[in-house]
């Protein structure tokens, strides 16, 4: 998927709007129009102008982020597995394979990776091959909210700095979350098959 970069006046109008802004970007790119890394930067932009305000912008991103990955999940549960192998071409075995032994974790960790990775296609397999809504959301509710929330969270505690942070070292920023992630999720279930009752 190609990447459209947003004009700079568009910017200054999504900035200016603020939070509804935020939403309209991040609702865009986890949609039809991929913006890479734009809505995490006027995201931070804002939460160093107004620092009270930085969980009501988190949350605006987060929300659009979310609802515009249910519209594909939506349109992959109709358009089904067909649709699916066509837009994820030669990626579709592999994306099928992790979706249904790794669902939740497979989405939690795609939806933290920065591009290139497909994250989209994590989406669509995950409608397209029946992964229930439930789980769906919490993965991304979870993945989305650490990514924009720990953003803000820098804006505000590093001012200026942590822009050139992010950019400098956003691999390993994001990778830190992965690796947290994957371990909370690793303790969970390993508590959770302690507690079974034909755990011996």
């Amino acid at each position: 998927m190609g990447a459209y970069h947003l004009p700079h006046w568009l910017q200054a109008a999504v900035a200016s709007s603020g939070g509804l802004g935020l939403f309209l970007v991040a609702f865009l790119d986890s949609t039809f129009l991929p913006f890479p890394s734009v809505n995490d930067f006027l995201l931070m932009d804002l939460s160093i102008l107004a620092p009270s305000r930085m969980f009501y912008y988190a949350s605006m991103s987060t929300l659009g982020s979310v609802i515009g990955c249910l519209v594909l999940y939506a349109i992959a549960r109709k358009g089904e597995e067909a649709a699916f192998q066509q837009r994820a071409g030669k990626r579709a075995a592999g994306v099928r394979h992790w979706i249904e032994r790794y669902g939740f974790l497979s989405l939690l960790v795609a939806a933290l990776l920065p591009p290139p990775t497909p994250f989209k296609f994590f989406v669509l397999a995950a409608g397209a091959l029946g992964m229930e809504l439930r789980p769906f959301v919490v993965a991304l509710v979870i993945a989305r909210g650490l990514r924009f929330y720990g953003e803000g969270y820098f804006a505000v505690r590093y001012g200026q700095y942590a822009i050139q942070l992010m950019a400098q070292h956003k691999l390993a920023f994001v990778l830190a979350a992965v690796l947290s992630v994957v371990a909370l999720y690793a303790m969970i279930h390993l508590l959770i098959d302690r507690r079974s009752p034909g755990h011996v």
